[in-house]
């Protein structure tokens, strides 16, 4: 299996799109990336595996989980108690073909209504281990962990053990999930890899480019392993795709965008997302943050002005509902700006984070511009997971924390309020 991991490292090294030589000046030792992990099933064919869990409308969950036998239902049972189920519900599966491989079954069940801020305990598919997570809070305050490009070395494995060691309440993924690449089994050893963590909070996702997982002669259908696996809550937001939605959780309205699906004024995405914003209600959710994987503001030589077109499709939009903070990814880096719009200062405007250290093989973006940018307030090539905590309707602290083998260090934050607070920055709707 070591022999297997590092070929297969061997080869997604070489092939990457980017793979990052350089070096930059730090203070800080910068470790190297890392062979792939391969985390194997070694359970019976009914037990489930890969359980993770999402946010799927208000007051409500989906369960996801994967059986190689094609018969085990599509259940879940909870409650309250450890081993005692009072409540059960049947949901939905697929499976995909590609090329030569087969999915397992592939379970999506939507329980609910749930209390908030509150501990339940589950099983599924009437097999297989008990599992249990909390459900995240009603009211603020609340917390985000936030990492993207996680990919699956012992750096990912790293990043969730750190955010393990402290508590949160929905983790937000930026893209580049599982660094399959169309080898359809490092789907299967990522799901494994992410369990413990992925089942007990609700994982929030959005696809990034080596989600497209496309052949131009024989392979059609892009995101067909994405789509299957990681099914998001878009129905529930009036979304007609997977590859962007939003949801609504304590004071927060988060969209959720997709950078490899189209974006222009005439596409579907750019309808729904003028439409998405008008119905937010700042009075219910003050907060507004928005996650895609493309990075529309980056001072890194690596995939410097990726998402350009976008920005100018749709940064107008952001601005005008007021959003407060952008999290992207894509660049394997850690990068964070003062609020900006039109590539220009605006006390006004988002601030936007590049969080895209998750631990992925292809390593650090380790060149960057110079001299910075008097946009960039805080840029570092390192591993690691950032920590958005909204304490009320107008204050939030942020933290980015680097990891480092045995520890955590928290190398960034800041604390601040929503450009909402200031008189100067109220203004109506102009959509």
């Amino acid at each position: 299996m070591k022999i297997f991991g590092l070929l297969i490292s061997f080869t997604l090294f070489f092939f990457s799109p980017f793979v990052c030589l350089a070096n930059y000046d730090s203070n800080f030792t910068r470790q190297p990336p890392r062979p792939l992990f391969i985390v194997s099933h070694g359970r019976p064919k009914f037990h489930p595996q890969q359980v993770h869990v999402s946010l799927a409308g208000k007051d409500h969950m989906r369960v996801t989980y994967i059986t190689d036998d094609k018969h085990v239902a599509s259940i879940v049972e909870y409650g309250k108690r450890p081993k005692k189920y009072d409540r059960k519900t049947a949901g939905e599966s697929t499976s995909y073909r590609f090329f030569f491989y087969s999915s397992g079954k592939i379970h999506h069940v939507k329980i609910g209504p749930l209390q908030p801020n509150t501990k339940y305990y589950y099983r599924c598919g009437g097999h297989g281990d008990e599992y249990s997570f909390k459900t995240p809070p009603s009211k603020f305050p609340i917390e985000f962990a936030v990492a993207g490009d996680l990919g699956q070395t012992d750096w990912t494995i790293r990043t969730l053990d750190q955010m393990r060691k402290r508590d949160f309440d929905v983790f937000l993924l930026p893209g580049d999930l599982s660094y399959a690449d169309t080898y359809q089994p490092l789907w299967d050893s990522f799901g494994r890899l992410l369990e413990t963590l992925a089942s007990t909070r609700p994982w929030m996702v959005t696809e990034g480019n080596h989600e497209i997982e496309s052949f131009p002669i024989e392979e059609h259908i892009s995101f067909k392993s994405y789509n299957a696996r990681w099914l998001m809550p878009h129905a529930e937001s009036l979304s007609r795709s997977n590859l962007y939605y939003s949801f609504d959780v304590a004071g927060v309205h988060t969209v959720m965008l997709g950078s490899y699906t189209p974006f222009d004024s005439h596409s579907d995405q750019y309808k729904w997302l003028h439409a998405d914003l008008r119905k937010v209600d700042r009075k219910k959710t003050p907060w507004l943050v928005v996650v895609m994987h493309a990075p529309w503001y980056s001072t890194n030589k690596a995939h410097y002005g990726s998402g350009e077109k976008m920005r100018k499709a749709l940064e107008s939009l952001l601005y005008r509902a007021q959003v407060d903070i952008v999290f992207a990814g894509h660049v394997h880096t850690y990068e964070r700006f003062k609020p900006v719009y039109n590539k220009k200062a605006d006390p006004c405007g988002p601030m936007y984070i590049t969080i895209g250290d998750g631990g992925n093989l292809e390593g650090l973006a380790l060149r960057f511009h110079k001299p910075q940018s008097p946009l960039s307030a805080f840029r570092e090539s390192s591993f690691g997971h950032g920590r958005l905590k909204i304490l009320d309707n107008k204050r939030a602290h942020w933290s980015w924390h680097r990891n480092n083998d045995e520890m955590s260090v928290i190398a960034d934050e800041l604390s601040f309020e929503s450009p909402r607070a200031s008189s100067h920055c109220r203004r109506s709707k102009s959509f």
